[in-house]
């Protein structure tokens, strides 16, 4: 899939920016977003965090992919004292990268394909500072015990349970192969970039249950919210239903690493189609 030949890393920069703001303006079901607040994170919360990741996003063509995630999750924590962005960063931090290249897929895996070490450690560590929920405890890479290996390795070994995970071992597949053509596709045929981040979010859900939700709450509870994701989609069930369902005062049914990936499809359509 060919980028821009003409890129600079600040609109690489800037596009990343865009994505996160997109993707939380929107009103997707279950979410924080411009008319839902929760508790402890606000949609405000959002859109700081957004400005925070620019000026770590400028650095990404000159520096590892670790040192970028790191600083970002830093400059982030500056500003907004929970986590709103960590899976957003670790998506988009790849992608900003390969926007140096010409072929934006291409240029995706040899970033994955020579991650190191010590971008392991460095991501450990804006794990651990950015404190997210629902990771639980494992018997071979957990965050608490640092990394064993490289960052692709220690990705592989949470893979089944963490979508964030799973696309730096497939090369980001469900954010080129579902997310970024819903999210094209919608756009052509309506002109409504919210409407359109809505549904991308809806046909990822459907796609594949959202590892956020089965860490919490369990595989058949994620697996019945993709049902009703897809009941949506078909008409059959309204958004206002669906997000009714998914609204709890622990927000524990909340689709999060969906919404990660929302970003990460906004950024690569923006890149390839001009979004």
């Amino acid at each position: 899939m060919k980028g821009r030949k003409d890129i600079t890393v600040e609109e690489a920069a800037l596009a990343a920016q865009a994505a996160c703001v997109l993707e939380a303006s929107a009103p997707k079901p279950g979410s924080v977003n411009r008319l839902h607040d929760f508790a402890d994170t606000t949609f405000e919360d959002f859109m700081i965090s957004a400005l925070a990741i620019g000026e770590a996003m400028r650095l990404a063509w000159t520096h590892t992919v670790g040192e970028v995630v790191l600083k970002a999750v830093e400059d982030t924590r500056r500003l907004v004292s929970t986590n709103t962005n960590l899976g957003m960063i670790l998506l988009l931090t790849p992608l900003v990268k390969a926007a140096a290249s010409d072929d934006l897929r291409a240029g995706l895996r040899k970033v994955l394909r020579e991650l190191s070490e010590t971008d392991a450690d460095l991501v450990y560590k804006a794990i651990r500072l950015a404190a997210p929920g629902g990771l639980g405890k494992v018997t071979r890479g957990d965050i608490d015990d640092g990394a064993r290996g490289t960052l692709r390795e220690m990705m592989y070994l949470a893979r089944e349970h963490d979508a964030v995970a799973a696309a730096y071992v497939n090369d980001y597949q469900v954010v080129f192969e579902v997310g970024c053509p819903a999210l094209i596709n919608y756009y052509r045929r309506k002109g409504n970039r919210t409407e359109a981040v809505v549904y991308t979010y809806l046909s990822l859900l459907e796609q594949q249950p959202d590892s956020l939700v089965m860490r919490k709450c369990g595989r058949e509870t994620a697996e019945e919210i993709s049902r009703q994701a897809g009941l949506v989609l078909k008409g059959k069930m309204s958004l206002g239903e669906f997000d009714d369902f998914l609204r709890r005062p622990d927000n524990a049914l909340n689709p999060g690493t969906t919404s990660d990936l929302v970003a990460a499809s906004i950024f690569v359509a923006t890149l390839l189609d001009g979004l």
